[in-house]
C-alpha cells in the first residue's frame, strides 16, 4: 500500500513510515531488523531502573498542591488532582526505604496506567527512554544498593550498564502499598 493510500489514515501512516524507516536503516547498516525493548529510565538516589513504558500512563512534574492524608503512611505523600483526576501521590524511594525524595526541579511523577490503582510516582528524575536489544535481557541482575528485589523483573544488559527492569504491576500488586492510608498502629 502507498504512503499516499494512507493519508486518511493518520495512524497507520506512522506505522508504515517507522517501518519504512527500520528497513533503510537496517539497510544501511546491513544488518537485520534487530528486536529491541523500550522502556521509560528514572533514578532512584544514585541508581538507574527502567520500567516497560506500557506500565506508565504520563510522565509529569511533581503536581503542587499534594493534599496530605491524615493517617497514612509516611511515604504516602498524600493525593493530587491531575487533569480532573485524583491520584494517590507516593514517594517511591521513601517506600522502598532508601530516604525521602528530596525536592528538586529534575524530580517527576510516574503517572501508572492502572485504572484499579490510580496512583503516581516520585523519582528523582526521569532520564527518558531507553532502548534495549531483546539479546540484552537478563533474567537475573546484581543487587541494587535501594532493596527492590522482589519488583525487578530482571533487567538489561547495555554496554558496561546493566539497567534493572522496575516491574510496576508488581508494585501495584504488593499488599504494603496498597495500604498506604493505614498508619502502622502502635
Amino acid at each position: 500500500m502507498s504512503l499516499a493510500a494512507l493519508t486518511q489514515r493518520p495512524f497507520e501512516l506512522l506505522l508504515e513510515l517507522e517501518r519504512l524507516a527500520r528497513a533503510a536503516v537496517s539497510a544501511r547498516e546491513g544488518q537485520g531488523a534487530t528486536d529491541e525493548w523500550v522502556g521509560i529510565g528514572f533514578r532512584l538516589g544514585t541508581e538507574h531502573f527502567v520500567t516497560d513504558r506500557a506500565d506508565i500512563r504520563e510522565v509529569l512534574p511533581v503536581p503542587d498542591p499534594i493534599t496530605r492524608v491524615p493517617g497514612g503512611k509516611f511515604w504516602l505523600r498524600g493525593i493530587a488532582n491531575v487533569r480532573g483526576q485524583l491520584l494517590t501521590v507516593v514517594d517511591l524511594k521513601a517506600f522502598l526505604g532508601a530516604g525521602s525524595t528530596v525536592p528538586d526541579r529534575r524530580n517527576r511523577i510516574l503517572i501508572a496506567a492502572s485504572r484499579e490503582v490510580p496512583t503516581a510516582l516520585i523519582v528523582d528524575e526521569v532520564v527518558g527512554f531507553r532502548r534495549f536489544s531483546s539479546d540484552g535481557y537478563r533474567k537475573d541482575v546484581p543487587g541494587t544498593v535501594i532493596r527492590c528485589d522482589r519488583y525487578l523483573a530482571g533487567g538489561f544488559e547495555q554496554g558496561p550498564e546493566i539497567w534493572p527492569r522496575f516491574s510496576i504491576a508488581k508494585l501495584l500488586e504488593d499488599e504494603q502499598f496498597l495500604t498506604a492510608g493505614e498508619a502502622a498502629r502502635k
